[in-house]
């Protein structure tokens, strides 16, 4: 799909891998939707990318805040061709920890909000997107979702996070398969250790320790990293129902 003049929504778009897959695709000539519970730096984003770009305040986990959003873009914008899902959250409790049991109430939040979101913003994103006109490979969205190595290598401590983003890798392919007839492709990219704001506030030294434990390249990773792989992933369309790791060969230890 091309992105100049595609319209391209972020959830989570405020910040970090979102952030910066807002500014990417800004730059390469799409307008932008910036879907983000933080309406100050939200607002201020779109503020700073001018015309192109929308801030729309949006919770994920609720379905009229979502249908909100994504109306608002279409209405702004006249679609949406690609979605980029980013919004998330991590706890690090473990099921017998010393102040007792992992309570249900945060597992259940980490569900709902990077599971269930990433489905309730697909659903409805797809919904809009099957108006589209198609291009010449009968093409008429993109949909991307963000996992984590995670989903794969869960550490200690990791059970609700890890469990999230493993459902998003095992829905991608079933979506892909079913949206495959309306002409929307889905994909997932499965991050490893990145310099974003949930790592902002280490030491410089555990910042670079968690780098060193990467073979190649021995640093965290960039989140305009992560965006150069969401074009990549937007512009070939024979990437579709998969997911892409992204983490530099990183394996996660147990702790």
């Amino acid at each position: 799909m091309e992105i100049q003049k595609s319209v391209v929504a972020v959830t989570g778009g405020a910040s970090g891998l979102g952030e910066a897959t807002v500014r990417h695709f800004a730059s390469l000539g799409a307008s932008v939707a910036i879907w983000d519970m933080n309406a100050e730096k939200g607002a201020t984003l779109a503020e700073d990318l001018g015309g192109q770009a929308i801030f729309v305040k949006t919770d994920v986990t609720d379905e009229k805040s979502v249908q909100h959003a994504v109306d608002t873009v279409v209405n702004r914008f006249g679609g949406v061709h690609v979605v980029v899902n980013c919004a998330g959250i991590a706890i690090a409790k473990k099921v017998l920890g010393k102040n007792g049991l992992h309570d249900l109430d945060s597992f259940a939040k980490v569900i709902q909000v990077n599971l269930i979101g990433t489905f309730n913003v697909i659903r409805l994103a797809a919904e809009k997107m099957i108006q589209n006109e198609p291009n010449a490979d009968g093409e008429r969205g993109v949909i991307i979702n963000t996992a984590s190595v995670a989903a794969f290598e869960g550490q200690i401590g990791q059970a609700a996070y890890s469990a999230s983003k493993g459902g998003i890798v095992g829905m991608t392919l079933p979506l892909a398969r079913e949206l495959a007839a309306h002409g929307i492709r889905v994909m997932t990219i499965a991050p490893g250790l990145f310099d974003t704001p949930l790592f902002a506030s280490l030491p410089d030294k555990a910042r670079e320790a968690l780098g060193a434990t990467i073979p190649f390249p021995s640093r965290l990773g960039r989140p305009d990293e992560f965006a150069l792989l969401a074009q990549s992933v937007v512009e070939n369309p024979m990437l579709n129902g998969n997911t892409i790791r992204l983490d530099g060969a990183l394996r996660m230890q147990p702790k």
